[in-house]
């Protein structure tokens, strides 16, 4: 059966470091969820303002549709989003069976000193605390601690998640 593994957790933890690694790995389709922002969502974030959950719908919506897309074809996919309440994560999952979340965790300290370094984002190290703030962390996705090198989060996800 197909699976959909969706990365997830606040910006700068690494979604698409991981994502990319993983589809080296296990030579799955991976997808970045930034790459589906709607302009307008962008435009908002790049000027320090957080996401609403009337601006996330449409692309909560659009990433389900890839997740559906490829399992429907009973194909396996990654796809990163922050997917960062309950009811996002739901949306993103819908009806579908083979959805597993890897919430990729670590420390507010970590992550701002990785968004400090990070050049070219539309995501402003500033809006990191909005994010933890709206974090509901998931009882039923598998955590990764991303105090890690990126070789060592992968092994951990295709071992816990039984892909080798």
């Amino acid at each position: 059966m197909a699976m959909a593994i969706v990365l997830m957790g606040v910006s700068g933890c690494g979604k698409t470091r991981i994502g990319e690694a993983l589809t080296q790995t296990m030579g799955w389709p991976f997808y970045d969820g930034d790459d589906y922002h709607p302009k307008a969502n962008i435009d908002k974030m790049s000027q320090g303002m957080p996401l609403n959950d009337d601006d996330r719908q449409p692309w909560l919506e659009e990433l389900h549709k890839i997740i559906r897309e490829h399992l429907d074809r009973g194909m396996d996919v990654i796809v990163s989003c922050s997917a960062l309440k309950a009811k996002y994560r739901e949306t993103l999952r819908g009806d579908l069976e083979n959805v597993r979340f890897v919430h990729l965790a670590g420390s507010a300290e970590l992550i701002y000193e990785r968004l400090q370094h990070r050049n070219g984002h539309f995501m402003k190290a500033e809006m990191l605390q909005s994010q933890f703030a709206d974090l509901e962390i998931p009882q039923d996705a598998l955590s990764v601690s991303i105090d890690q090198p990126v070789n060592k989060v992968v092994a951990e996800i295709v071992e816990k998640l039984d892909l080798g």
